[in-house]
């Protein structure tokens, strides 16, 4: 049985879901299904034995525009063709709208790049009736989505979010992974902001565990080059701001032939000192202890070495193969004593700083 959560919001597992399709309702009008692909994939084809559905469409990540998705890192990470979610109607008088969101119950899963449309289906859900969000067993990958909702609405922090929905039921537990997200959620403002540096850590993460499955690397997935106009860039659909306006200055560029490298949009920051649980390797800078000698960033599209797919190597200009920095997907510990996981490291050494539009 579905348990209501806030006013025309409830949350339940895949029978719930199955039992409404099947036998009507007349007080739900949508469902959103969070379940992996296999079980999508299971779900719709059972249903469509008993119940009719209807296709209204599906959405990829391929085929969004730069305006849909406009941070570099999120398409960096996702690889073409994978399904943000499908919509349907569905139900004997395909009264039901139906979205169906591929998402894993798994700590690794990114759940943060999800929040978005699912958050925005539930509230225009709401504006019309009901609305039902259901995982397979109602107890993490959906308790999860309707934390993320209360505490938006409600600024609440993930953990009175998690006790209110405890509440209505004590079994609730999203895993690990899906509370560490929720309290980035928390510390973004109660957005998925991805200018935020919280935003890129997690992201550097996300790709860092894709390596390490041993996906396959794919260069046009990295950030657009910054040192390119619009019309080089590899992708005419994925041309981001930075392609479009030209480098967000200050930018990095080579100290040897000048050739811009990064742009202040690419950089990943981080906390002088955090997790300086070893001893520095940076012995040189001994005036100030904390003071970063290299700026971390993004893969960006003409690191060529990275996409070759090695544990570690140098970082290269693309215009006159003079050193600019080093990447480690295991890591590499900054001055500063920060370590950084996986890293792309540019040398402040081997890098000016351009502060406005040559």
């Amino acid at each position: 049985m579905p348990y209501l959560v806030r006013e025309r919001l409830f949350f339940g597992n895949i029978t719930d879901a199955a039992e409404i399709l099947q036998n009507g309702s007349n007080e739900f009008t949508h469902i959103l299904s969070v379940l992996s692909s296999d079980s999508i994939s299971f779900f719709s084809e059972w249903r469509r034995l008993s119940i009719p559905s209807k296709h209204i469409r599906k959405v990829y990540v391929a085929d969004l525009k730069a305006e849909d998705i406009s941070n570099n890192a999120l398409r960096s990470s996702l690889p073409p063709q994978k399904l943000l979610y499908s919509l349907e109607y569905a139900g004997q008088d395909l009264k039901f709208v139906r979205m169906a969101v591929p998402l894993r119950d798994s700590e690794n899963e990114d759940l943060l790049d999800h929040l978005d449309v699912c958050l925005d289906f539930i509230e225009d859900a709401k504006k019309e009736g009901s609305v039902l969000v259901h995982c397979f067993a109602g107890v993490s990958r959906s308790v999860a989505i309707i934390m993320a909702y209360v505490m938006r609405t409600e600024r609440l922090s993930q953990e009175d979010a998690l006790e209110s929905l405890r509440q209505c039921c004590e079994s609730v537990c999203p895993n690990d992974g899906f509370l560490e997200q929720l309290k980035m959620f928390e510390q973004m403002g109660y957005k998925v902001d991805h200018a935020s540096p919280i935003y890129k850590r997690f992201r550097l993460k996300v790709l860092g565990d894709s390596y390490n499955r041993g996906d396959k690397l794919d260069g046009s997935r990295f950030a657009p080059d910054p040192g390119l106009p619009a019309e080089k860039s590899s992708s005419d659909s994925e041309a981001s701001s930075v392609e479009r306006d030209g480098p967000h200055y200050p930018a990095y560029s080579c100290k040897k032939c000048h050739r811009i490298v990064a742009s202040l949009e690419n950089v990943v920051d981080h906390v002088p000192g955090e997790g300086d649980t070893w001893p520095k390797r940076n012995r040189y800078n001994q005036s100030n202890d904390n003071e970063c000698s290299s700026v971390f960033v993004e893969p960006i599209q003409w690191m060529t070495t990275v996409e070759e797919g090695g544990v570690e190597g140098k970082l290269v200009c693309p215009k006159c193969a003079g050193r600019v920095g080093y990447f480690n997907w295991s890591g590499i510990q900054c001055s500063c004593g920060s370590w950084i996981t996986p890293a792309f490291q540019l040398h402040k050494g081997c890098v000016d700083i351009t502060r406005k539009s040559p």
